[in-house]
């Protein structure tokens, strides 16, 4: 029978049995260690010694902490409301409820350990097929979510170390010199509100979500430039009292270097011009004082290149063209980072940037001056 509250038996081979808490599984059930002894004081006093060793190694759970997770998930989640964009905000809700809760929600925060993290991210990558860009991007809410609950722990979290999945390189689709034209003239045999601004963000390099937000009040023929201070995007409802599931949201651009004010062109002056005249307050898409939704302009784009015969084309590939083009004639860097409303020039070069075998062999062939 055991001492009441020590959890310190005799066995029937005529040895002390005493039991300790070792840790948590990652659903908060305790796992026991067990040691042994010819006497009560000498099983009591092993049993001791292993919670000491473990207090000052491998830190476990405390009997008077049994939040889990999830807590710590939504604690920091209600500080990062007020602390970031709303799609930003948006982005980490799903992370959480679609990833991190249903599979680490209901563990002890120090019973966490490395190869908890690993399991993890292997989990999402095989189980849950993810793509290695959706685990890392889960995988960085994980670790600002545990770097925020160590600090409710100060001195006993243990110490995780976070392995990204690799990302593969993917080459993005550039239009090339004739593929360019050929979608030009179509957009421009029978254009409309919608064919204008698709042909405008080839010219200008603007993001889909900018160009649902653009006003004529932001376009100034005069001055030849276009000001982009907003964009569009439909984002999950986080209002659980909400009867749809998605809402159209607007506001500032994706970063602050995305607010920016674009020169214009020739083409793109002349292409403003032959437009209708419209209220400022209207939108260049529509017309009228409500945006036109991206998912409705991404399926227009869908079947605009569809109809000129272009495989793999997204209307993201227009920026990317648009950057392309502008290396290609010798844009100056600096200059084309900040019409991209890049935060610095190594995004636009590591990203934006595709040099064509056409630009490649040209500045090959400059080296024959050199070598004769």
């Amino acid at each position: 029978m055991a001492r009441k509250g020590e959890n310190i038996f005799k066995r029937k081979d005529g040895r002390w049995e005493a039991r300790y808490i070792k840790s948590h599984d990652l659903a908060g059930k305790s796992q026991y260690g067990f040691c042994y002894g010819r006497t009560y004081q000498e099983a009591k006093e092993k049993a001791m010694a292993a919670r000491l060793s473990l207090m000052n190694h491998t830190p476990t759970q405390t009997s008077r902490d049994k939040r889990h997770l999830t807590v710590f998930c939504d604690e920091w989640l209600a500080i990062q409301r007020g602390q970031v964009r709303e799609s930003t905000y948006v982005k980490y809700c799903t992370i959480l409820e679609n990833h991190v809760k249903p599979k680490l929600g209901n563990c002890y925060p120090l019973a966490l350990r490395t190869q908890t993290v690993e399991e993890f991210k292997w989990a999402l990558l095989d189980s849950d097929n993810l793509s290695p860009k959706t685990v890392k991007d889960v995988m960085v809410v994980l670790r600002a979510v545990v770097d925020y609950t160590a600090k409710q722990f100060p001195g006993t979290f243990p110490i995780l170390a976070f392995y990204y999945p690799k990302l593969d390189k993917k080459e993005m689709r550039v239009l090339t010199v004739d593929e360019q034209h050929k979608l030009t003239s179509y957009l421009l045999a029978s254009p409309d509100d919608c064919k204008r601004g698709v042909l405008l963000a080839l010219l200008t390099g603007m993001r889909l979500g900018e160009l649902c937000a653009l006003k004529w009040e932001n376009v100034s023929l005069s001055e030849r430039t276009i000001r982009i201070c907003a964009t569009v995007q439909r984002l999950r409802n986080t209002d659980a009292d909400a009867e749809s599931k998605t809402k159209i949201w607007m506001g500032k651009p994706k970063s602050d270097s995305s607010c920016r004010v674009i020169p214009l062109s020739d083409s793109a002056v002349g292409l403003c011009r032959k437009a209708a005249r419209r209220k400022p307050d209207t939108y260049i898409l529509t017309g009228t004082q409500e945006p036109m939704e991206p998912r409705t302009l991404q399926y227009r784009f869908e079947k605009y290149t569809r109809d000129c015969g272009l495989e793999g084309v997204h209307f993201h590939t227009l920026r990317h063209t648009f950057a392309t083009r502008c290396v290609e004639v010798g844009f100056e860097l600096k200059s084309l980072s900040e019409v991209l409303g890049h935060a610095n020039t190594s995004i636009t070069l590591d990203r934006y940037v595709h040099s064509s075998l056409d630009l490649k062999r040209e500045n090959m062939n400059k080296l024959t001056m050199l070598i004769g």
